[in-house]
């Protein structure tokens, strides 16, 4: 019966093993990431530094994310996404720095915290065990939204409503988690693969015409000089922070800040190829870490629907030029890969009852351990077998007769 104990043990430092070789896979990804911006920079009169503390905001976000969720999974993130409500409401135009006459990417970086916010109250929810905590911890994502709304930002209510949407709707898709997360993928891809369409100017006239008038013309101006700078330097780009010195809409357009407000875009305009190269490394790192997460599918798919909001809109604006958001992004994929202290191979809110995901992946069969004839061990002293050690019991239908 001991050596019954092994394979347990075998799967549980094999998990640990996984999740280790994830993380540095993730260092590596994120180190190549700055490697490349400096090398981009070398030698020409570019400023790196905005890439660079971006990578240091979502790297310390991940890690206080990480901590956070290990330790109390349920109360961290509810405190996070007060917090990050908190922020967007009160500060002027949702986020410190933004000048009075705000440019075209502060609605998105507004609209990326509400949806980090309400993304993270969700996963509260869904850690809490009881149906009447959870209910208690989906409100404040409810009030997330009408905050938005009462800020004056719109499209921060339909992010929040939305990834509350998204994470009700993974209820049901327990045993789908990697079905979920290609949807969700295809999702960013199909808002990252429009704005290219865009500036590239391919699209058909109508439905150009259509979605000019909802980005602005300044927008798709900025996004046609990105498109042409990339074609012009596509393996070393024109170096970081350098687009608004060389694009002509950005000279003359004071309020865009001398950025395209596309990060696909602005990465390829100003680090080339290999820098879109490196961006979708990174992104499928992540979903990576999210499908191999511990953490239950409903807190994994919330996650990952707000981060997917937050990638539209950075696809579209400057959402990612604001610190506050790149921390925030960070934080929410660390609580979703986090590890909860004390917490057994399978999600750590589970139902009583309910069958467990084995640490071989999400969609793997339940482990049975326990037979009905073995429910009730004889109360004779001595005749316990967890006395004598005995730590795992054979199933009831392979009993010799």
């Amino acid at each position: 019966m001991a050596s019954a104990a092994r394979p347990a043990v075998g799967e549980a430092a094999g998990e640990r093993g996984s999740t280790g070789a994830a993380d540095v896979t993730g260092v590596l990804v994120l180190g190549c990431c700055a490697g490349w911006a400096l090398i981009t920079a070398a030698g020409r009169e570019a400023r790196p530094e905005g890439v660079l503390l971006a990578l240091l905001a979502v790297a310390a976000g991940y890690a206080c994310g990480r901590i956070g969720g290990a330790v109390l999974p349920v109360a961290v993130p509810a405190c996070a996404a007060i917090t990050g409500a908190a922020l967007a409401y009160a500060a002027p135009y949702g986020l410190p720095g933004v000048a009075v006459d705000p440019p075209p990417g502060h609605t998105g970086a507004h609209a990326a915290l509400f949806a980090l916010a309400s993304g993270a109250a969700c996963c509260s929810a869904w850690a809490a065990r009881s149906p009447a905590a959870r209910l208690c911890l989906r409100l404040p994502a409810v009030a997330i939204a009408g905050a938005a709304l009462a800020a004056g930002s719109p499209a921060g209510c339909v992010a929040a409503a939305v990834v509350l949407l998204c994470s009700l709707a993974a209820a049901p898709m327990r045993r789908h988690r990697a079905t979920g997360l290609a949807g969700l993928a295809l999702a960013g891809t199909v808002v990252a693969g429009v704005a290219w369409a865009v500036a590239q100017d391919v699209l058909p006239t109508g439905l150009a015409v259509s979605l000019e008038g909802q980005l602005t013309e300044r927008r798709v101006l900025l996004w046609h000089d990105a498109a042409a700078l990339a074609a012009g330097n596509p393996v070393l780009g024109t170096g970081p922070d350098r687009f608004g010195d060389l694009s002509p809409a950005a000279q003359g357009i004071t309020s865009s800040g001398g950025k395209p407000h596309s990060a696909v875009l602005q990465l390829a305009a100003e680090q080339g190829l290999p820098g879109l190269l490196l961006l979708s490394a990174a992104s499928l790192w992540l979903l990576h870490s999210l499908w191999r997460s511990p953490r239950s599918t409903q807190v994994v798919l919330t996650a990952g629907a707000a981060l997917t909001v937050v990638a539209a809109v950075a696809s579209v604006g400057n959402a990612l030029s604001f610190a506050p958001v790149t921390a925030g992004a960070g934080f929410l994929a660390g609580l979703a890969t986090a590890r909860p202290l004390g917490a057994a191979h399978g999600p750590t809110d589970a139902e009583p009852g309910a069958d467990t995901e084995s640490a071989a992946g999400p969609d793997a069969e339940p482990r049975v351990t326990a037979g009905p004839l073995h429910a009730a061990p004889s109360s004779l002293p001595g005749s316990n077998p967890l006395s004598r050690g005995h730590v795992d019991w054979e199933p009831a239908g392979s009993l010799d007769p």
